[in-house]
């Protein structure tokens, strides 16, 4: 196991765990009234929608770095260049 295994979150095998865990949480927080983790959770959720969208034969759990230059490909952190 890496030194940065569960910093941040839980690791997810797949996008698809990862959907059902937040979608499970999601659940828990409406029913415990934490509206900022539900407005939270909620907005991860449809990155990784969305995500799974744009690259439906990759079954990895992305990263917030990868769902972030998904949905923002211009962005300068996002950017590749060729050498």
């Amino acid at each position: 196991m890496s030194p940065k295994a569960g910093v941040g979150q839980d690791s997810m095998n797949t996008i698809d765990e990862h959907i059902l865990k937040d979608q499970s949480e999601i659940q828990s927080a409406k029913d415990h009234g934490d509206n900022a983790k539900v407005r939270h959770l909620t907005e991860e959720l449809n990155s990784l929608k969305e995500y799974r969208e744009h690259h439906p034969e990759d079954k990895h759990d992305p990263n917030a770095l990868e769902l972030f230059c998904d949905a923002n490909p211009d962005e300068p952190e996002c950017l590749v260049y060729d050498d």
